[in-house]
């Protein structure tokens, strides 16, 4: 618990097309289950490609393209996150034909769960939607599904994503985010005080959460 008997609050920023975001939430998990500290987590709108056209790019072209990364480099990579993912019971699937997509309609269905109460579990859902099985997360209907899963109301996440209602609050957070030195995934603020950029590892976490309180 923080100094004043109340669940430490950890603020993470990601997206849900980042393998490295899921990873280092589990392993934060993890070291909050370790260390016995209860936490409220909120989830923080990213966009890895905010550029990237709605019907999305081949996953190998948009790495090869974007940072120059050879098949062998992708394979070893690849085969490092399946590993870790095994050791949290997270599936990850890779395959030639996954598509790297535009995922602003996913944040504003995020932050409207986030009002609704159920965020943490849209977030999990979305990331097992685009990992483990090969789901276009940009596309409405498997927003729609993958809300419902999450115990939302199947109408209404549809009504949201058909008028963008949270598209403003969506790109606000994005730009504080930004303007708080935030440019690379996952970034956890911790306590709204420490900021911790990428995947720590379980003993890190240990150690920055410890730390706090």
């Amino acid at each position: 618990m923080s100094e004043n008997n109340q669940p430490i609050r950890l603020d993470i920023v990601s997206d849900v097309v980042c393998p490295w975001c899921i990873v280092g939430f589990l392993q934060l998990q993890q070291a909050l289950t370790e260390t016995g500290i209860a936490a409220t987590i909120h989830w923080q709108p990213f966009e890895l490609n905010p550029e990237m056209p709605q019907e999305g790019e081949n996953l190998d072209e948009h790495l090869q393209r974007k940072y120059g990364s050879g098949t062998e480099q992708r394979d070893q990579l690849r085969q490092q996150l399946i590993a870790l993912g095994q050791q949290f019971g997270f599936m990850f699937r890779f395959d030639e034909a996954m598509r790297i997509v535009n995922t602003f309609s996913a944040h504003q269905l995020l932050h409207w769960a986030s009002v609704c109460g159920r965020q943490h579990e849209l977030k999990i859902t979305l990331f097992n939607c685009y990992f483990s099985r090969a789901r276009d997360v940009s596309d409405h209907e498997v927003l729609t599904n993958a809300a419902v899963e999450a115990g939302l109301d199947f109408e209404e996440a549809s009504a949201v994503l058909e008028d963008q209602r949270y598209a403003n609050a969506v790109r606000e957070a994005q730009r504080v985010s930004i303007a708080g030195g935030i440019q690379g995934v996952p970034a956890v603020i911790i306590d709204q005080r420490e900021l911790v950029v990428g995947a720590q590892g379980v003993e890190s976490y240990k150690k920055l959460l410890l730390q706090a309180v």
